[in-house]
């Protein structure tokens, strides 16, 4: 599989996320450094908030094949600049995250990462297990096998 590297604020449900694509029970634990799994990176969301932690995640990126940019659909405002996506040197795809949160708005969020140069989009529940199929098949290479395939 590819590996991705998953950026995004606090709180946004990149850790969440990580235990979805791993087939894990679901359990909140605040991200105090960098994750290396398997196929992924993920990271706290202060590095993406803090300047200076900022650059830190351009070298990271460097260890994945793709870049996730996890907006919530809570969100209020989009850290990611317009157009942001061609200063990484690698495929960037978004995630919506807590599509079915109270006052979620998916709609939005898919406008914000549209605009800072996303193409390709996932819509995610990760306690649901929604949007975590497709995720997965996007990272699949030729030859692997995925877990729903296994006898």
């Amino acid at each position: 599989m590819k590996k991705i590297i998953l950026m995004g604020r606090s709180e946004c449900g990149k850790t969440t996320l990580t235990q979805a694509l791993k087939g894990e029970r679901i359990q909140y634990h605040k991200t105090q450094y960098i994750n290396y799994f398997d196929v992924i990176i993920d990271t706290p969301g202060e590095y993406i908030q803090t300047k200076q932690l900022g650059y830190a995640l351009a070298l990271y990126a460097y260890e994945a094949d793709v870049v996730g940019l996890l907006l919530s659909a809570t969100e209020p405002y989009s850290l990611y600049p317009p157009n942001i996506t061609c200063m990484v040197n690698r495929e960037v795809v978004g995630i919506v995250t807590k599509i079915n949160e109270k006052g979620a708005n998916p709609e939005r969020a898919k406008r914000w990462l549209q605009l800072s140069g996303c193409k390709t989009i996932f819509f995610v529940d990760s306690k649901l297990q929604q949007g975590i199929p497709e995720i997965l098949e996007y990272l699949r290479e030729e030859g692997d096998v995925m877990p729903w395939e296994k006898d």
